[in-house]
């Protein structure tokens, strides 16, 4: 009860007394003032903490504690996996630490409390395709790229924070992705999802045999979102023989709404062990951004910290 948002929320209403708190300070005061009131209340408040308190809550917090992979390691496998992309035509790129405020919320279905919400209309950058795929609307919008008559194809290695509380194995506060996206403009007869699909699905191919000696399954599921969802499927997975890698189709689960089409699993076995490692799919963010029916985009990750631990 005292973790839930909405009893703290009706506890800080009632205790300063100031009802309609929230709808004040997100619809009476500009952004830029809102940022200036926090930035000064934040100084504030740190006037008033004491190293001995400034150390206890780094021991409190598990979002600041370092990462238990080897930063060796992680660099050279980061470095591995950029150049194999780089080699398929997929440019690395070097993202922020920081997005703008709602860069997941705001094209996808995901709630913002999950996301580390900043000032100065910022947030930590909790999925690096989202942030790719805002960079790519940009170069579009301001015509420095065209997708028209080829794709754009970007990658990175990033760092996610991420806020919800995981109590398995494997999910940790702040991890590694390699994340890649590709855009390109309809053009009919699936011709954008049939090609961009496998692209990335070769991209992995390629890690997973050069790197971990261990080939890739790769599970599809439909989604909604396409008026043909299902011919959409099926078209792709007939495509799958020419790259020698087991492709399965199970249950569609209509009821996600976060990709649209399909959505693809990527599995693989390294010492005998079999892991669910990665996932990707068509999403309409960019349609979103720009306003065009016609965009269409793809995006993938595979997580880093992981394949070491």
């Amino acid at each position: 009860m005292e973790s839930d948002p909405s009893y703290i929320l009706e506890r800080i209403v009632k205790e300063l007394g100031v009802e309609q708190i929230v709808e004040l300070l997100t619809d009476r005061i500009p952004e830029t003032d809102l940022y200036t009131l926090l930035l000064y209340v934040f100084r504030e408040k740190t006037q008033r903490l004491v190293p001995s308190e400034l150390l206890k809550r780094y021991q409190a917090n598990r979002s600041v504690h370092p990462a238990s992979v080897d930063p060796i390691q992680i660099k050279q496998l980061e470095l591995d996996i950029l150049k194999i992309a780089s080699n398929h035509f997929a440019t690395p790129v070097q993202l922020s630490p920081v997005a703008p405020l709602g860069s997941c919320s705001v094209v996808a279905t995901v709630d913002q409390n999950k996301v580390l919400s900043a000032i100065r209309g910022t947030e930590v950058v909790s999925d690096a395709t989202n942030l790719l795929a805002l960079h790519i609307s940009d170069l579009l919008k301001s015509r420095k790229k065209s997708n028209r008559e080829d794709y754009i194809r970007l990658c990175t290695t990033h760092r996610h924070v991420r806020t919800q509380y995981f109590n398995n194995p494997g999910m940790f506060p702040h991890f590694h992705l390699f994340c890649m996206v590709t855009s390109g403009t309809d053009t009919g007869s699936y011709q954008f999802e049939k090609q961009s699909f496998w692209e990335p699905i070769s991209v992995y191919q390629d890690i997973f045999q050069s790197l971990f000696q261990s080939d890739i399954e790769v599970i599809l599921s439909g989604r909604d979102g396409y008026k043909d969802s299902e011919g959409l499927l099926r078209r792709v997975a007939q495509l799958g023989k020419r790259f020698s890698i087991k492709v399965s189709i199970k249950e569609p689960n209509l009821q996600n709404q976060y990709y649209k089409g399909l959505q693809f699993t990527v599995i693989t076995k390294i010492n005998g062990e079999e892991h669910n490692i990665g996932d990707g799919g068509f999403v309409d963010w960019s349609q979103k951004l720009l306003g065009s029916k016609k965009q269409r985009l793809i995006i993938s990750a595979i997580g880093l910290d992981r394949l070491l631990l």
